[in-house]
């Protein structure tokens, strides 16, 4: 069922304007603002495809989070400028003015003093990174289950910088499907088979069978080198360093004088063909862990041929290709959308004075190119407890990796997704 889209409009005058961080002086008289909330869903409409990319039409969004106790007894000012350091302290000092930022839905001084649990809200002039222009395409609609195909780069829920440029959002907007409970992770650059229930009971149908080891999931990589014939099975420990954003492979004794700290890890890899150059290998993980595949994969000294964030450590020939444009040229999907129109082109969405990322539409220190974001722009305001576990955020020039989700099945069901093109190996 559609849910209902609230709206709560307010007016931005001249004067609220002046200051801005971004030195943008096209401050318009009463411009009037659309506030959107998570309980605003996604329309085609929010979509701009431009130069193969799927762009997000900036739009005004209230963050919400609420005073941690180290955060008591600053200023708001002050709050905002040792914290989120993505912004200069100027523009913070203008935000509270103007009632862009606030204390427990009122506007306050630049003097006041937070206090512990109080509710702060930032109003901001949103703008989300591209993604490729693939299409979500439905593979199956059940009753109860629906089954797509994920296309890479493009996340599967709204977490950390994505909100509609996600799986979920997409296929709310452009096949009116709400709501959707994903049944299990893909990272963003990860492509293939997505099972997503169409209700909370049977999402936690099969919560329970994942839990039990009652599904078996395969992937199919692309990885240097001649891969040994045979069931490959690794057996080792996995460490996630979440302040890094990868995963390291622990071999030894946890007996020993050095206690492992990663988890316990098992991965089941079998050739499927290859060319001398590259191997095809099915990948079937029993585990569950961060990177897991790719870890795994690179321990057995055969890394994915395209992943840039672990390919260097065990092999000095790097794949030509970036994972981006490897997965333009080779994913099982019609090519992506093109246009002459200009990164910076702002025809299609209106100019806020105080955002410091108009008016460009990526985010500000967006590398199209490289499809990364630059520094720490993104930390003006995320709410605290808004952690994600799906590497959905860019940190690498990847787009795409050669990791492609096959099948899934439990008791009684099977799901499955076609093969990408890069699957085919040349000869």
């Amino acid at each position: 069922m559609k849910r209902k889209r609230e709206e709560e409009k307010s007016k931005a005058n001249d004067s609220n304007s002046n200051g801005n961080g971004n030195g943008n002086g096209n401050s318009n008289n009463n411009m009037e603002i659309v506030w959107q909330t998570p309980a605003n869903p996604p329309v085609k409409e929010d979509y701009i495809f431009r130069d193969g990319r799927r762009n997000v039409k900036p739009y005004y969004f209230e963050f919400i989070s609420h005073v941690k106790n180290r955060w008591a007894g600053k200023t708001i000012v002050d709050l905002f400028a040792e914290e989120f350091k993505g912004r200069p302290y100027d523009y913070y000092v203008s935000a509270v003015k103007c009632g862009r930022i606030q204390v427990d839905g009122e506007m306050v001084p630049v003097s006041y003093t937070v206090k512990s649990s109080q509710k702060i809200s930032h109003f901001l002039h949103r703008h989300e990174p591209p993604v490729m222009a693939w299409d979500v395409s439905v593979l199956q609609k059940e009753p109860d289950v629906l089954t797509v195909c994920k296309p890479p780069s493009v996340p599967v829920h709204p977490c950390g910088q994505y909100r509609k440029n996600t799986v979920v959002g997409i296929l709310q907007a452009e096949h009116d499907l709400a709501p959707l409970f994903p049944v299990h992770r893909l990272d963003r650059l990860v492509s293939g088979l997505l099972i997503l229930a169409r209700n909370a009971s049977k999402a936690d149908l099969f919560r329970q069978q994942i839990e039990a080891g009652k599904v078996i999931k395969r992937y199919i990589a692309r990885v240097n080198g001649v891969f040994p014939e045979g069931e490959q099975v690794v057996d080792v420990n996995i460490n996630y360093n979440a302040s890094a954003g990868r995963s390291t492979a622990e071999s030894g004794d946890s007996l020993g004088d050095t206690p492992l700290k990663g988890k316990a890890a098992c991965t089941k890899f079998t050739r499927i063909s290859t060319n001398g150059t590259h191997s095809i290998v099915l990948c079937e993980p029993i585990t569950g862990r961060t990177h897991q595949i790719r870890v795994h994969l690179q321990y057995t000294g055969y890394p994915i041929a395209n992943d840039m964030l672990y390919l260097c450590e065990h092999v000095t020939h790097r794949e030509g290709m970036s994972a981006d444009r490897a997965a333009a040229y080779s994913h099982h999907s019609p090519p992506p959308v093109s246009s002459d129109k200009s990164e910076s082109s702002s025809e299609d969405f209106s100019i806020d004075p105080m955002c410091t990322n108009c008016p460009n539409l990526a985010p500000k220190g967006f590398d199209l190119d490289k499809g990364e974001v630059c520094g720490s722009p993104w930390m003006y305001f995320q709410p605290p407890l808004d952690h994600c576990f799906c590497n959905c955020r860019y940190e690498g020039h990847e787009e795409g990796l050669w990791l492609h989700c096959v099948r899934y099945s439990g008791p009684g069901w099977t799901y499955e997704c076609p093969y990408p093109d890069w699957a085919t190996l040349s000869l």
